[in-house]
């Protein structure tokens, strides 16, 4: 259970009103259009990234009802690696080339730093501000989402998965580490990850992550959690995400 948390929302349709984010908003990415968010909890903020098929994407309607009345489009949460950086604002660039790769979907990217990790009581409430106030825009439910992670980013996808408010369709991880969490076995008996389905990118040739160790934890995990699991294992996989979209965007696409 996460303890009590203030939680405060800003949203701009253009910017937010921090400088060093205002840099990266107004942007655009292929069919789709950028959109920021800055939302707090407890004395953190975490500048949030969205980009919005344009079919969808029109002046923010926060302050007014929500309809509900259309149906919800495809929706990914993106978890950022390096999650301890000092860069606190990852969120807003973070999913930007995963959003080229799903232009009639939305993609949400939230920010993590220093001790504000994926692995905190933090993760799970942002995300789902940004999801609400993503509902009042489109006019729409959002009652399942997907989630991504690259690197430590997986941790995120776990967090989410065992502390979120919306139903998890898919989990695609990419270079993660279940490992850290701790034996897989333990972990797959949480009840809230017997939903959805999972898919594991993991390389031979990751610099930070051994597959000595991670396969065989990938392996455990998904005979274990009995749902649709799948590790798909590359040689010659590197660490970073620009390895995977550059060598398997088949992967990618079809989590």
């Amino acid at each position: 259970m996460h303890p009590p948390m203030k939680l405060t929302l800003r949203h701009n349709s253009i910017a937010l009103a921090l400088a060093a984010i205002a840099l990266f908003a107004g942007t655009t990415c292929a069919a789709s259009e950028k959109d920021s968010l800055s939302i707090a909890i407890d004395g953190f903020n975490s500048p949030v990234g969205m980009w919005l098929p344009a079919a969808v994407s029109k002046p923010a309607t926060i302050s007014k009802p929500a309809t509900h009345s259309k149906p919800a489009p495809s929706v990914y949460l993106w978890f950022h690696g390096g999650m301890t950086s000092g860069n606190c604002a990852k969120g807003l660039i973070a999913g930007a080339d995963f959003a080229e790769l799903y232009p009639e979907a939305i993609v949400i990217s939230t920010s993590a730093c220093k001790a504000n990790h994926w692995w905190t009581a933090t993760t799970a409430p942002i995300a789902d501000a940004a999801l609400d106030s993503l509902e009042k825009r489109v006019g729409a439910t959002i009652k399942e989402v997907s989630l991504v992670g690259v690197s430590d980013g997986g941790m995120g996808i776990f967090a989410y998965s065992l502390y979120g408010k919306r139903s998890i369709k898919s989990r695609l991880f990419i270079s993660a580490n279940g490992s850290l969490l701790g034996p897989a076995a333990a972990i797959a008996k949480e009840p809230k990850l017997h939903t959805g389905k999972y898919r594991f990118l993991q390389g031979g040739a990751d610099r930070l992550y051994s597959p000595a160790e991670t396969v065989p934890w990938v392996e455990s995990f998904c005979k274990a959690v009995q749902v649709d699991c799948e590790l798909k294992y590359d040689p010659q996989g590197e660490h970073d995400w620009s390895y995977w979209k550059e060598n398997r965007l088949d992967w990618v696409l079809h989590p």
